[in-house]
């Protein structure tokens, strides 16, 4: 008796353990971090954004992490098909609800694929075997599968949210007590409400070039601390975003190719506050929103010397990483001054982004390794090459001599050679 007693106390306790450690964390797993998600953003958000959207054929690009033009039509005729209130290519709360609604996410499979380098494809209704590098007629059977899937949640969806409307416009009486309703702009507060998130406190939504005192907001979830977001040119409001601000755990990929990337300032503009002008009464107070997590590494675009955003310093760090971690610091220094010089060429695109995802630029792109985490000495290299460092005297490119294999490389015009790289005009 003693003996069935020894053998299955153990077998118990390994239960419980797992039951209340191992099986704890799948009720923990949640869909995209609480940001906005903007054209110009990079990261783990992106890279879900573009899976969902993938698996019921609204886009049809490369899943790399890069919010882009594609991306942005992709969410906006996502939008559009499942009747959300603000088709602005924002991808706000409501619409990453829906997402999570109407499709699926194999995460996964879309890593694995991705620290591989496959190519590869994520659309729904289709094995994923055959959807890790394939051929092309896979390919355009699987959009049609996908396509035909997006038909029928685009039904689906779109007839429930009509019966949902249709209830809820019967359920609620006509009655009395000087309420304005919610479609109407009341005034009295300074606040103007349209789109998906209105917020009270001398703040306007919507609109391509919001002006004002406060805020100017677009999208869905906007956020408050006289900030700017969507739109193409915000002004007023102490900070914008929007633009090409690439963002997240982006590495980027050299070798025979120049590295790096700088990103355009004249998307990231700021002006000083405006009054507000003709307000029938004062304004109020704000409405105090809660911070956003520390951990997020969403499109926050808080700026940093230079003009550069947070964004730009990530991804500028993850390609001096990805590029340089075995170099000494000068040479690290050296990788973020081409990124910069880069930048400053009308030879090269005008964005961090568009530089270090330029097509067979970098082999840490090609190789996945864009995607690790850098260390704090790879932000330091970046922000002292940002302050004017340039141990290169002025290169635009780089390369390895002992791996590279492209002979145009070698016809460059030589400047210096720093640890293992040589670096060139």
């Amino acid at each position: 008796m003693n003996f069935k007693l020894f053998i299955k106390l153990p077998i118990l306790v390994f239960i419980i353990m797992f039951t209340l450690f191992g099986g704890s964390g799948f009720d923990k797993v949640e869909a995209f971090s609480d940001q906005i998600i903007q054209r110009g953003a990079t990261g783990d958000d992106v890279i879900e954004l573009q899976s969902r959207l993938q698996y019921n054929g609204y886009y049809h690009g490369t899943i790399d992490g890069v919010y882009g033009w594609s991306t942005y039509w992709a969410v906006r005729n996502f939008q559009e098909a499942f009747g959300l209130t603000e088709v602005d290519g924002l991808a706000g709360q409501k619409t990453k609800d829906m997402l999570k609604r109407a499709t699926k996410y194999n995460r996964e499979f879309v890593y694995e694929n991705l620290k591989k380098g496959n190519r590869f494809t994520h659309y729904g209704g289709v094995p994923w075997d055959i959807q890790s590098a394939p051929n092309q007629q896979t390919i355009e059977k699987a959009k049609k599968t996908a396509e035909a899937r997006r038909a029928e949640s685009e039904k689906r969806f779109t007839a429930q949210g009509s019966a949902k409307s249709s209830d809820n416009t019967k359920a609620q009486p006509q009655e009395g007590g000087g309420q304005a309703p919610k479609e109407e702009n009341p005034q009295g507060g300074g606040q103007a409400q349209g789109g998906e998130s209105p917020q009270g406190g001398g703040q306007a939504q919507g609109g391509e070039n919001p002006q004002g005192g406060g805020q100017a907001q677009g999208g869905e979830n906007s956020q408050g601390g006289g900030q700017a977001q969507g739109g193409e040119n915000p002004q007023g409001g102490g900070q914008a975003q929007g633009g090409e601000n690439p963002q997240g755990g982006g590495q980027a990929q050299g070798g025979d190719s120049p590295e790096g990337e700088a990103q355009a300032q004249g998307e990231n503009p700021q002006g000083e506050e405006e009054q507000p002008q003709d307000s029938p009464e004062p304004a109020q107070e704000p409405a105090k929103e809660e911070a956003p997590p520390a951990e997020s590494a969403g499109p926050t675009a808080v700026n940093v010397p230079g003009g550069f955003s947070q964004n730009d310093i990530q991804l500028m760090s993850n390609a001096v990483y990805g590029e340089a971690r075995g170099e000494p610091y000068i040479g690290q220094v050296a990788v973020a001054a081409v990124i910069l010089n880069r930048l400053n060429s009308a030879t090269f695109p005008n964005t961090i982004s568009g530089i270090i995802f330029e097509p067979l630029a970098f082999t840490a792109v090609a190789d996945g390794q864009i995607w690790l985490t850098p260390n704090d000495q790879a932000r330091k290299a970046v922000l002292d090459a940002i302050n004017g460092m340039d141990p290169t005297g002025g290169a635009t490119y780089y390369f390895n001599p002992e791996t590279a294999t492209s002979k145009w490389i070698w016809g460059r015009p030589q400047i210096k050679r720093i640890g293992k790289h040589i670096f060139c005009r």
